[in-house]
């Protein structure tokens, strides 16, 4: 099954400085021309830079080193600077450092240098003064910054699926999208992020993520608490998927509600709708209405399995995203777009 990369660990080694040239004047009918030796060339950064085209972590490789300076050269020509590293890491990159946040990449091209190169060394043109005509002394170049960061995907997906183990998240996004995830009949089958494309007729696209399921006591990292609710944090609008088939499905609903609100104050406020799934069952048809007496958000009945009613669920989230666009353009910001 293919899915995201959402943690990486990486170091990053800047370049290092090209060594100063060491070299003396020797032209033609030019007795003691002087030192020419030139200073050596810086070395390049290593500099992340985050991509509207990359969604995984997964290329990013586990090493980097900026490419060093050249050494000065005689007269007085200077190394050339080592080239820029660019490492592309999707939009929505959270860089750690010694459990510390140092970098938070949101917008596309923005970057973040990781590991500066090192500085050039200094010829022995550099060191001519009254007191010394004929300086031999040159520095070496110094080396590139090292450091060791953790990267941390936060999904910027629109839409994020938010329910219990087995309760139909995976099944939905394969009926709704071309994305594969695993689906079996036991707890916890997704233990990986994925994120399904749903296209539409005009070439927009909603993205629709599918995190492991949520468990009591998920804000307290139970289960794969956090792993859940980091993604959900950045989702733009929330579909909550029920089980009905199950006794009192609206509990099922408070509980999430809670564990969301309990991990970050005012994300179970987000524009949801309630997705009741497994309406092809004789068991979900008796609890549909009773579901719909106690909440008052809009519930979509629909079943990931048959196909049934899948169509309202797709023009549904396409409202949803559309009011999504709307309010991020009044607010003279770009949105997320796939």
């Amino acid at each position: 099954t293919r899915y995201f990369v959402d943690h990486r660990k990486v170091r990053v080694v800047g370049g290092q400085g090209g060594g100063g040239g060491h070299s003396f004047c020797s032209e033609p009918r030019k007795i003691f021309g002087g030192p020419d030796g030139g200073n050596g060339g810086d070395g390049g950064h290593v500099i992340l830079k985050a991509d509207q085209q990359t969604k995984s972590l997964s290329s990013v490789l586990p090493f980097y080193q900026g490419f060093h300076g050249e050494r000065g050269g005689s007269k007085n020509c200077y190394g050339a600077n080592g080239a820029y590293m660019y490492v592309k890491v999707p939009v929505g990159t959270l860089v750690k450092e010694d459990g510390k946040v140092v970098a938070d990449l949101t917008q596309h091209g923005e970057e973040y240098v990781a590991a500066y190169g090192g500085a050039g060394g200094k010829g022995n043109r550099f060191f001519l003064s009254n007191e010394n005509r004929a300086p031999t002394l040159f520095t070496p170049g110094e080396p590139g910054q090292e450091r060791v960061l953790h990267l941390e995907l936060k999904t910027t997906a629109h839409a994020g699926l938010v329910g219990f183990p087995n309760a139909g998240k995976s099944s939905l996004l394969r009926a709704i999208s071309s994305a594969k995830p695993a689906v079996a009949a036991y707890p916890f089958t997704t233990l990986n992020p994925h994120v399904g494309v749903v296209r539409y007729q005009d070439y927009e696209q909603v993205a629709v993520a599918d995190i492991p399921g949520l468990i009591k006591g998920a804000h307290q990292n139970r289960g794969l608490g956090m792993a859940f609710l980091r993604h959900i944090e950045r989702c733009r609008f929330l579909l909550y998927v029920v089980d009905l088939s199950v006794s009192q499905p609206w509990i099922q609903l408070q509980d999430l509600k809670y564990e969301l609100e309990q991990y970050k104050k005012g994300l179970s406020e987000r524009p949801c709708v309630v997705i009741g799934n497994k309406i092809d069952l004789a068991q979900s048809r008796i609890n549909l209405p009773l579901l719909k007496e106690q909440i008052d958000d809009r519930v979509i009945a629909l079943s990931a399995l048959t196909g049934d009613n899948l169509e309202e669920l797709l023009l549904h989230l396409r409202e949803l995203y559309d009011a999504y666009v709307k309010t991020e353009q009044s607010r003279g910001r770009s949105p997320v777009k796939w």
